[in-house]
Order: C-alpha cells, then structure tokens, then sequence
C-alpha cells in the first residue's frame, strides 16, 4: 500500500488557496481512480482506491499545513508504510506555475508542512510531488501569495490537476520520470 498525503488546510474558505494545490490534486486522483469516499481517520480525511494496480491510502490532514506530521506519522504507523512509499503533493513556490516536479527526500525549503513530516517521520525520505505555484517575486509578499485564492487568470490549474490524475498510474508504479513527462506532455497546451 502507498500513502499518498495531499498538504493544505482544511477551513472551507481556504480550499481555492495556492497552499491547497496538494488537497485539490487529491481530490482529483480520486475521482479519476473511484476511489472510496472521504471519511475521517487519522486526524485527516482518507480514501482508498487503486492506482496503476498499486492500493493507495489517499490524506488530507485536517491538522492545518504546520501540523500535517501529526495526521501523517499515525497513518503510515497504523498502515505500516515505509517512508519510502509515502508521497507528499505539495505546492512549490520555486516552480512555475504548472510545472511539476518529483523528488524523493532534500530540505524542506521553508514549506511548514513538509518540515513536520519530515519531523513526525523523523525522516526526509519520502516522495514529494512539487506542483509549482511560481514566485510572487519578493519574500515579503509570498505569504499573501500562498494564502491567497487562485486567480481567475490561472487557467493552468484545472488541466493540471486532470493531467496529474491522468498520470498518476505512472506514479504509483515507482516510475516519476514518466509520470512527470506524461504531465508535461498533457498541460503544453495549457500554458
């Protein structure tokens, strides 16, 4: 079994927030895959579904972005999934927006909720899917940046997320090169 965590934070008027990418993604594998419905378990929501003929435990944390560890660590425990079979969707301001990424272990360069992960799992070894929300071009203005809904503008989020779903078998299978030109390939058009 794969733990797939989607970071972001649960107040309903935060779900359209750039820092909710992770959470948006999630919900999108999700109803892609047929997965089970969202239920409450491990201080988060969980579904369940396969993926690319692997089974994922999808999580949203409902702990807030700066708490995702404490949803994680009892998850994975509970599961008895390695770190090595964990990924976090994540936004990533040093990204393009639309541009994703994959990486297994690193810092976490500032992002609050991988810093607890890494915390709670007492590693950094584990998958992250970076999903670029790009800069707003000075550190003064990234929190507002983070916090702040998507534009009207950001027409790229929606193929995105569709794109991530669509490869998300590529994934699941232990192959993110192909998971991430498959998403490359998918969303050229968009931008």
């Amino acid at each position: 079994m794969l733990l797939w965590v989607g970071l972001g934070n649960p107040e309903p008027t935060q779900a359209r927030h750039r820092h909710n990418i992770g959470f948006m993604a999630l919900d999108a594998i999700a109803r892609r895959h047929g997965f089970s419905p969202w239920r409450q378990r491990h201080k988060g929501l969980v579904a369940e579904g396969m993926v690319g003929g692997a089974k994922v435990l999808a999580l949203k944390p409902q702990t807030y972005m700066n708490g995702s560890g404490d949803s994680v660590q009892p998850a994975a425990a509970f599961h008895k999934i390695p770190p090595d079979g964990i990924c976090a969707f994540h936004d990533e301001l040093d990204l393009a927006p639309g541009k994703v990424r994959v990486k297994r272990g690193g810092g976490a360069a500032g992002h609050n909720g991988l810093r607890d992960m890494q915390r709670a799992l007492g590693t950094p070894e584990f998958w992250r899917v970076r999903l670029g929300i790009g800069h707003p071009g000075h550190k003064d203005r990234v929190h507002g940046h983070v916090l702040g809904n998507f534009a009207k503008v950001d027409t790229w989020v929606e193929p995105l997320l569709d794109a991530v779903a669509d490869a998300a078998p590529l994934l699941a299978q232990g192959k993110p090169e192909e998971f991430m030109t498959r998403v490359a390939l998918l969303t050229q058009e968009t931008r």
